[in-house]
């Protein structure tokens, strides 16, 4: 599994840095707030935004969205590689569900199944 570096904000005026990245609970809260990922290529205006906004979750849970949308907002365009780089820290918590094919072993699991 290749790792994959956290996007840092720093905002030069507040000398605020932000962490962003996710895990599996922020990615539970955005679904549950009702993300759908794959609904980022149909409606890129209102789902980048709430991605950029979920990516603050896990370091900054107490940021609010019209926050995370000033910072975005304050970049004056999204910086090349930015969605990119986000789609991918999205997708490591699902590295976490990884499901065993039949015939693989599983690698290191304390944990028997029989079915």
């Amino acid at each position: 599994m290749e790792q994959i570096k956290p996007i840092i904000i720093k905002d030069n005026d507040t000398e605020a840095e932000y962490t962003l990245e996710f895990n599996r609970e922020s990615v539970r809260f955005a679904e549950s707030k009702g993300f759908v990922f794959e609904d980022l290529a149909n409606y890129p205006m209102t789902k980048i935004p709430e991605l950029f906004f979920y990516a603050f979750r896990m370091h900054h849970k107490n940021i609010a969205r019209n926050q995370t949308d000033a910072i975005l907002d304050k970049m004056n365009g999204i910086p090349a590689g930015l969605l990119e780089r986000l789609t991918e820290l999205y997708a490591v918590p699902f590295e976490t569900l990884n499901i065993v094919e039949e015939g693989e072993e599983r690698k290191n699991s304390p944990i028997a199944i029989d079915f």
